[in-house]
Parts: C-alpha cells; structure tokens; sequence
C-alpha cells in the first residue's frame, strides 16, 4: 500500500456519509467538522454523496458550509446545496421499477420507494423505518400499494435483517436487471436500486464535470460496497476501518473507524498537506 508521502495532489473529496463521515449514532463529530474547515483552508473542494435523499442530508449543509452540488440517492438526484435546484436527474423507468419490486418481495424483504422529493413504506413500524426516519430527518408517506407512485422513481429499497437474504437479494438483483440498473448494498441490511447513472463511480464523473477536477486529482473516501465503484474512479481512495476486508482491499488508503474519528484521520494523514517543519 502507498505510503502518505507518496500521496497524489488532491483537489476535490468525494465523502461517503453512513459509516464514514458520521458515527454509527449518525453525529458529526466536531473534529470532523474543523477536518473539513481545515480542507478548504488548504483550497481542496469537499463533497459529499449518499445513498440518502437530498434532503436527508440537510443537517450537513451548514455546519460542513457545503457549497458544492450534493449527490443523492448515489447519484440518482444531484442537487445544489439549497437542496432544491436539480443539477442532474436519473430515476428509474416504470418497468423496472415494477420489476424490482417483485425481486426484493419475492426474496421476503420490506420495500421502500423514494421519489425525487418524497419517502414511501408499506408499514411505518417495520424494520428500520424508524431509524431511517430518525437518520434523514423527515417521515414516510404510507401507502398499502405502490401503484401509482412509479413514475420519477429514485431508487427502491429492499430491507431485512436476514443479512443472507439481502445478498442473494443484491446478486439477483443484479443478475436479473444487468446493465439497466445498480443494485448494490449500502448497509449489510439495505439493497439501494437504482438508474445505473445512478452509483457512486457516475458521482465521481459527475463531479469531476461539474466541479471542473480532473478525476485523478479526486480522493474518494467510504466503508460499503457501493462505495468501491468510486475507489475505482478517483485518483486516491480510502476505506475505513469499519469497511470489510474486500473493501479495504479496494482503496489506495485504509484509515480507522467511524467510531474512531476515521474520516478526520484520512484527512489529516493522507489528504491535508502535512505541516511544513523549520530547519
């Protein structure tokens, strides 16, 4: 693995949110938030993308003073930071909405829907409801069926605690709807589908248009699976050390959990230019 001396010149941080920039318990750490001051002292953009919607990450904005578009929905709806000017759009067509679905229930997990702007469930005490809820700051709509909410789909959701399940969920998935969607997990027990413009190798493309940043001037940093395809887009990438073995085998860097300050780690060891020491 290279060592931080030999670190590429970065320009622009691409930052996972779940189980990267926040603590399990979904807190911004205040040695997070002076990392992210300290980067754009030091003149690199900060980004952030999710699997989230836009709006689920609002309470970010301000205390990171976000000033770059934000990629929700892993790419699926990029917005500006006010969070409702649109940048780029990419939901799912209707049929494969429909057929979506039909996997996640035919592999026993609870379906969500999001659209551009709202959050749909079946049952609002099913598992997870409640902590995704609490994580995104606004409720689900409930409805008994999907039917007329399929058009301007951003991404389908399959949940279950049978983490066996959502594997062979996520590799059916993928299996059945190949090129013509990204299903991928970002939490061992959420599968996140949606538009194949819509993962986190796109975001880093996006980015790079967007915000003008040549892509190996990009660092990258994660801890899901669905987090590699942007590894394998960025000039740097770091896993973190609450990432699996495969993901950490990813990354150009591995840093400490989130639990651990990991993201504040990564910035300081491999992405801030290290203190200039007196002779």
């Amino acid at each position: 693995m290279p060592n931080a001396t030999n670190r590429k010149s970065v320009c622009l941080i691409i930052a996972d949110v779940d189980g990267t920039l926040v603590t399990q318990e979904k807190i911004l750490t205040e040695r997070a938030i002076r990392s992210v001051a300290r980067l754009r002292e030091a003149g690199i953009k900060f980004a952030i993308t999710s699997g989230r919607p836009p709006r689920g990450m609002a309470m970010l904005v301000d205390p990171l003073k976000i000033d770059t578009p934000i990629a929700g929905f892993n790419g699926g709806v990029i917005s500006k930071p006010d969070l409702t000017t649109i940048v780029r759009e990419n939901f799912l067509p209707r049929p494969m909405v429909e057929k979506v679905i039909k996997i996640i229930l035919d592999h026993k997990l609870d379906v969500w829907v999001y659209t551009g702007h709202d959050w749909y469930v079946r049952d609002v005490n099913a598992p997870h409801v409640a902590r995704e809820q609490w994580t995104v700051k606004f409720p689900p709509l409930v409805v008994q069926k999907f039917g007329d909410l399929l058009e301007n789909v951003a991404k389908v959701v399959g949940v279950s605690d049978d983490l066996d399940a959502v594997l062979q969920c996520e590799k059916d998935t993928q299996d059945a709807c190949g090129d013509q969607a990204s299903a991928a997990r970002s939490q061992p027990y959420y599968l996140d589908v949606t538009h194949p413009k819509a993962n986190k190798g796109e975001v880093v493309l996006a980015m790079s248009e967007l915000l003008n940043t040549p892509v190996d001037q990009i660092a990258t940093i994660g801890d899901m699976p669905n987090d590699v395809l942007m590894f394998r887009k960025s000039g740097v990438s770091i896993a973190m050390g609450n990432a699996s073995a495969d993901v950490q085998k990813s990354a150009t860097y591995v840093s400490s959990s989130n639990e651990q300050e990991g993201f504040a780690e990564a910035m300081e060891k491999f992405v801030l230019p290290s203190p200039t020491i007196p002779q």
